[in-house]
């Protein structure tokens, strides 16, 4: 076993790196191909800030959560190391994900609903393994920290872990019927997750 903050700093470059290459799908109209005025340009591209808006707040609410999950434990085992790589092997497919959003969004018929069900499915994969780390950091008192109990960590794995995965596993669904549609759900599950979903309590002392 180890201190976390050699884990938590690789993360943060991670992360730092996979919500910075998302603005590479925002591009710029050229001037000399332009056939209409710059404003009409910039509105036709709008899937792809609404894409752009909607992976940067998820990718934003992993990097807040992560950081409240290590918040919880002193030192991270073998195990918990390589589950926080699986979670960052999803997070950096999120800006191709993104892209591939913003380019099929409006194409409808089965280009749509393909784009959005890899995004759907990538999102999937986050958030299993999310899941997973939370879970088995939450199930191993020895690496808490002093002033977590256990017994709450535990309590907080369904509604941090179980939640979303039911979520995500919707927006599957959603994205059969509509690619427009399963962004927005995938924006308001970010938001869902805005909120504060892990109830650590205060390990009690007795003296």
């Amino acid at each position: 076993m180890s201190d976390t903050g050699r884990t938590e700093a690789f993360s943060d470059g991670v992360l730092a790196i996979a919500i910075t290459l998302l603005v590479l799908d925002l591009r710029v109209p050229v001037r000399e191909t332009l056939d209409e005025p710059l404003a009409a340009a910039l509105s036709e591209r709008w899937p792809a800030y609404a894409a752009y808006v909607t992976s940067f707040l998820i990718i934003g609410i992993i990097w807040v959560n992560h950081h409240g999950v290590f918040d919880l434990v002193s030192k991270v085992d073998r195990l918990a190391l390589f589950l926080n790589l699986l979670l960052l092997m999803s997070v950096v497919a999120i800006p191709f994900t993104t892209a591939l959003m913003s380019e099929y969004l409006l194409a409808g018929g089965r280009d749509a609903r393909t784009a959005a069900l890899v995004y759907s499915g990538v999102m999937l994969a986050m958030s299993l393994a999310f899941a997973a780390l939370y879970s088995h950091l939450a199930r191993q008192p020895a690496l808490l920290s002093e002033h977590v109990d256990p017994v709450a960590a535990r309590k907080s794995i369904i509604r941090f872990s179980a939640v979303g995965i039911i979520l995500y596993v919707g927006t599957l669904v959603v994205a059969l019927i509509s690619a427009p549609l399963c962004l927005v759900a995938h924006f308001l599950i970010a938001l869902y997750y805005c909120f504060q979903q892990i109830r650590p309590g205060s390990r009690v002392t007795i003296e």
